[in-house]
């Protein structure tokens, strides 16, 4: 039976999660007033969201070394601290240059110091009951995406976009630093020498057929996971639905991830999670298909509802992944540095969905491509099972 302590890291990288992500995430809500303010093109706006990404995904695995080094708390706090700086001086951008290094540099780069330490920090408590842990401190990434875009938007009837940014900075210093706090490294478990956690190292892991193509899945998915963020809002506004609504797509795609990080959690951890791994994969993809054939506002919210719930699925299965295969002896590190391949597809995924439909006024071609690439992460998911003996 795991400690009492075990469940607190749950909940408060459940915490963490939700403020990071509901920060990214209620970019949507900005999105406009950016484009309005500064007179950019959707693909110049998609370039903050891209950006923040790249930061994020390409330094967790800094982030992920330094928490295997001095413990996820100070780490953490340290990320919190950079989020609400970011807001804050994009709170007072002249520019969208600036708004590209102030939300796209500084918030990536906290939430580098927060993603990785914060959910890796969970895995090496837990052994039964790895898969639910990982699902529900996951789950914090779908409830932060549900609430904060929301709140964001209420906040936009209410002040201007550069006093909503200054409230997001104040509520992080307070509920994020606080939730970070609570965070510690696991002691040894057993099995462990001079109080080395079992498993591979970094070096090591990165050398086997099963982290490669874990990798590849994760660089194909990329692009597939991260364009709904940045467009489906805008794609709804196109088709005619109102701006509250619009932005309230990415709060259902919130929804469906905290359902599928509940359910999918528990479920892998008696199916087996790399076959799990591979069906949602599958599905993200396959929820395009109502995205090409969505006119009205019942069939984007459909849509959102699907996307999120694979999406959730993949982000919550990918931790205990790598915890089952390669130990937990350097496992920050190595989540983090699975994560750069999401870097590449998190930057040009947007950034290429908003050039496409500058040139066609369409987001039909980036939805074929979509598919195509979904194809190949769901294949390359399917390739780790040839290779998935545990490795410690």
């Amino acid at each position: 039976m795991e400690s009492r302590k075990a469940w607190v890291m749950v909940w408060a990288t459940f915490v963490c999660l939700a403020v990071i992500f509901g920060v990214s995430y209620s970019f949507a809500a900005f999105f406009e007033n950016f484009s309005h303010e500064f007179s950019a093109q959707r693909a110049d706006v998609s370039w903050i969201f891209g950006l923040c990404g790249l930061v994020y995904f390409v330094l967790g695995a800094l982030g992920g070394l330094l928490a295997d080094r001095w413990g996820p708390r100070l780490v953490c706090m340290a990320g919190m601290v950079l989020i609400a700086l970011g807001l804050f001086l994009t709170s007072q951008a002249q520019s969208l240059g600036s708004i590209y290094f102030s939300y796209g540099i500084l918030v990536g780069l906290g939430i580098a110091f927060v993603y990785t330490p914060s959910i890796a920090s969970v895995q090496p408590w837990f052994k039964a009951r790895r898969g639910l842990a990982s699902g529900i401190a996951s789950s914090g990434v779908g409830a932060g995406t549900l609430v904060l875009p929301l709140v964001v938007s209420l906040l936009l009837t209410h002040m201007d976009w550069r006093e909503s940014l200054r409230v997001m900075a104040l509520g992080v210093l307070i509920l994020g630093v606080s939730a970070a706090f609570l965070l510690e490294k696991a002691p040894a478990i057993e099995g462990g020498v001079k109080g080395v956690l079992e498993g591979l190292t970094l070096s090591e892991a990165l050398k086997t057929p099963a982290f490669r193509w874990l990798y590849m899945g994760t660089l194909l998915g990329a692009p597939v996971m991260f364009i709904p963020f940045a467009h489906i809002s805008a794609a709804a506004r196109d088709a005619g639905m109102a701006e509250a609504q619009a932005v309230g797509l990415v709060g259902i795609i919130g929804i469906g991830s905290l359902v599928g990080r509940f359910a999918i959690g528990w479920l892998a951890d008696r199916v087996g999670r790399i076959q799990t791994l591979m069906l949602m994969q599958f599905l993200m993809g396959a929820s395009y298909l109502l995205w090409a054939m969505a006119d009205q506002g019942w069939m984007f919210a459909v849509f959102s509802l699907w996307f999120g719930l694979s999406y959730g699925s993949i982000v919550s299965l990918l931790p205990a992944i790598c915890m089952d295969l390669f130990g937990g002896r350097a496992v920050s590190a190595i989540i983090g540095t699975l994560y750069t391949g999401a870097a590449l597809g998190n930057l040009l995924g947007p950034v290429g969905a908003g050039r496409v439909f500058d040139l066609s006024n369409s987001y039909t071609g980036v939805i074929s491509l979509a598919l195509l690439i979904s194809a190949l992460a769901t294949l390359s998911c399917w390739r780790i099972l040839r290779h998935a003996s545990v490795a410690h």
